[in-house]
């Protein structure tokens, strides 16, 4: 197959999944639209992943620390906005879980009402918790990535290090509880108001909020990895020892696009909390971090979009099972036997298997074409009798 012929496929397949995505709240009640944005936001996870891990090589099983670092800042500022900590009697709003944790005779103010409460009086402005819900995991990252690239560790020690992360970052977030609300998370928050629209989760406006920025980050993330960076990122997984001989600065390529795959991570945190109206340290949980990675792998790593369909697609057949009882436990199985099966018989996921189908249509048409035209040379060049 062409490459022309193969770059107009996947301008048509990236044309009809937005087309899709667009067209779905046809089809879908309010129940099935919020739980379909849900899945769109999982999706972004997906291209996250397939960023770092298929297109940089590097196997970050600590995607849920930027992930839920996102989620807690814009969390952090909805939490203020809500009514229940509007209502607390004081000059600025308290989190009603501070009032709770907080010492007999204590001052109702967000400055002092508890050990660190301090650190939530920025939040008090929303657009301080959308910024920080993108650069907090960015800058994470980068730390994080600076440390392991430039030291050189690779492979198996990259996955172990970024978990062992997440786990440190959710203990801490726990432990905290005067300040997280601990294993609670934070509930109740207000809606997400921009130019004095309120977005409810189960409005249509929300939805469409979700797919836009999915579309959005989509493409800029195609876009990205074609460029010569990506192109020197992709050198790099192949061959970083190459790639090093050639003069390029490995560590910087692996961190930048380490950063950028957590900045994803964190937008998609933030829209989570906007349709779910909740951020929990189970964000940070050792199986949902590796259950990414599942999405990733099902749907085709070195596909971003493969990656974002397999998220979609794994998610909304868990929701139709668990509606089975018989299927409720025993989904965790069902879904490590999904990716053993896809490691073993299509180890490019669903998107190389399509590549696989179309260039196998297209070398079948090819040749049914040129047949005639061959059998009609060799008839032309036998010699009259």
């Amino acid at each position: 197959m062409s490459e022309t012929l193969q770059r107009r496929l996947e301008i048509l397949a990236y044309a009809l999944f937005i087309v899709a995505i667009l067209v779905l709240p046809a089809f879908a009640d309010v129940f099935w639209l919020n739980r379909f944005a849900k899945y769109l936001v999982y999706g972004m996870l997906g291209i996250a992943i397939a960023m770092s891990w298929g297109y940089s090589g590097i196997l970050n099983l600590g995607q849920g620390l930027f992930f839920g670092a996102g989620a807690y800042m814009i969390a952090m500022s909805l939490k203020l906005a809500s009514p229940t900590s509007l209502a607390q009697g004081s000059a600025t709003p308290v989190p009603d879980f501070m009032l709770w944790n907080a010492e007999p005779g204590a001052l109702t103010n967000l400055c002092c009402i508890t050990g660190g409460s301090w650190l939530w009086i920025p939040f008090q402005w929303v657009g301080f918790g959308v910024i920080m819900g993108i650069a907090l995991p960015v800058l994470l990252a980068f730390a994080i990535g600076t440390v392991i690239f430039r030291q050189r560790i690779s492979g198996v020690f990259v996955a172990i290090i970024t978990l062992a992360m997440v786990l440190l970052v959710r203990l801490l977030v726990i432990d905290l509880q005067p300040i997280t609300n601990g294993f609670n998370g934070l509930t109740d928050l207000a809606w997400l108001t921009i130019g004095g629209f309120e977005f409810d989760p189960y409005l249509l406006a929300t939805y469409y909020l979700v797919a836009a920025i999915l579309i959005v980050v989509l493409i800029a993330a195609r876009l990205l990895v074609a460029t010569r960076a990506g192109l020197v990122l992709q050198a790099i997984r192949d061959d970083s020892n190459r790639a090093r001989y050639l003069g390029f600065d490995v560590p910087r390529y692996q961190t930048f696009f380490f950063a950028v795959s957590a900045g994803i991570a964190g937008l998609a945190g933030m829209l989570y909390v906007v349709v779910a109206e909740f951020a929990s340290p189970t964000f940070m949980d050792l199986t949902f971090s590796i259950t990414m990675v599942v999405w990733a792998a099902v749907g085709g790593r070195s596909s971003l979009l493969g990656a974002c369909i397999g998220a979609i697609l794994i998610n909304t057949i868990e929701a139709s099972i668990s509606e089975t009882e018989m299927f409720v436990e025993a989904w965790k199985a069902i879904i490590g036997l999904i990716f053993v099966l896809v490691v073993l018989f299509m180890p490019r996921g669903l998107a190389g298997f399509a590549q696989d189908a179309c260039a196998f249509v297209v070398a079948k048409v090819s040749g049914s074409r040129s047949a005639p035209t061959a059998r009609a040379a060799d008839t032309s060049n036998q010699p009259a009798e």
